[in-house]
């Protein structure tokens, strides 16, 4: 517990360091927040007393210390393209990207950890090309090109999907909020025509992550159990005469665990980020277009809002990282 929470200490100089980029990005970047809202014919008395209003017209130091202000006591400032608390909008579209993030590493871990697992143990074999071949096309190919394939083959020409328009048909009405996943809010109250609505729209955005996310999974549990399957304790298990399916799955697979589970986390956190083009690909509804939105609106209080988030979840996903990996090495419990 001591090692995990000096690690979350360890956290806060970067956190800081976040909050200070972000506030001074959005505030060079090119885009006038007031021009933009005034509107193209609006004078410049006009301009200047939106500016005034929004705090603008004051120094940047006055500026970041009501900002910092403000994040101590929660408030995330308001946005002005949907006129509500960036806060109150991040905790309603987390959901979406929360929900479309973790399908796909579910997906990606389904294919790639036997995959890998296959192609370590036959070396050289078809399985171990197969591997090869997803590990190169999965780190070629741009996220928001595969989504867009995806769209064309399976809703364009098939017909076999759904038109890519958000978590739910236009005609649908969503589940009653508790967990804010769809798939499990419809299940809780048994409404299973929303539930195949809701997996329908989810499966090819999910299956784009999912791509994305299986090329360093596969490669590094390949990696990872032929190291395992080298060691001298595998030789000495395999002299005693274990099974196969004992010696891999029982001994050598938790060995090569630790850094499957190190880059599962990692590939987490990329996958947050490419949600943001994924969801734009798809018209989902998560924090990603919301910061896309914000960002060409010149509205900066939902871009920081943004960042902020994506650095907190990261701290916290490193931090669930470590208790995992204490979980499967009683070495780490010692550190």
């Amino acid at each position: 517990m001591r090692g995990l929470l000096l690690r979350l200490a360890g956290s806060l100089p970067a956190l800081v360091a976040v909050i200070i980029v972000t506030f001074v990005l959005t505030r060079v970047l090119p885009g006038d927040t007031a021009t933009y809202f005034a509107g193209p014919t609006a004078s410049a008395e006009s301009i200047a007393q939106i500016r005034a209003e929004l705090g603008l017209d004051r120094p940047l130091p006055e500026q970041f210390w009501s900002y910092v202000q403000a994040l101590v006591h929660g408030d995330l400032g308001m946005s002005l393209t949907t006129g509500q608390p960036v806060l109150t909008d991040i905790l309603a579209r987390l959901p979406a990207s929360a929900e479309l993030t973790l399908c796909g590493l579910l997906i990606g871990m389904a294919i790639a950890i036997p995959l890998g697992i296959i192609a370590a143990v036959r070396q050289g074999s078809l399985a171990d090309h197969a591997c090869r071949v997803i590990v190169t096309a999965g780190v070629s190919l741009p996220v928001f090109f595969t989504g867009l394939l995806l769209v064309y083959v399976f809703y364009f020409l098939l017909g076999w999907s759904p038109a890519p328009l958000g978590r739910l048909d236009a005609f649908a009405s969503p589940p009653p909020a508790v967990t804010g996943f769809y798939l499990i809010d419809a299940a809780l109250i048994g409404d299973w025509e929303t539930w195949r609505g809701a997996a329908a729209q989810l499966i090819l955005p999910a299956v784009t992550l999912g791509l994305f996310a299986l090329a360093p999974i596969a490669r590094i549990t390949r990696a990872s159990m032929l190291a395992v399957l080298g060691a001298e304790f595998i030789r000495t298990a395999r002299a005693s005469g274990l099974s196969s399916r004992t010696l891999i799955l029982t001994y050598a697979l938790r060995n090569a665990l630790l850094p499957v589970v190190t880059t599962l986390g990692m590939v987490f956190s990329f996958l947050l980020g490419a949600n943001v083009l994924v969801e734009k690909v798809f018209a989902w509804p998560g924090i990603g277009s919301y910061a896309v939105e914000a960002l060409i609106a010149s509205d900066g209080a939902p871009v920081q809002g943004f960042v902020l988030t994506m650095a907190i979840l990261y701290i916290l996903l490193n931090l669930a990282i470590d208790l995992v990996n204490r979980a499967l090495d009683p070495r780490a419990r010692h550190t």
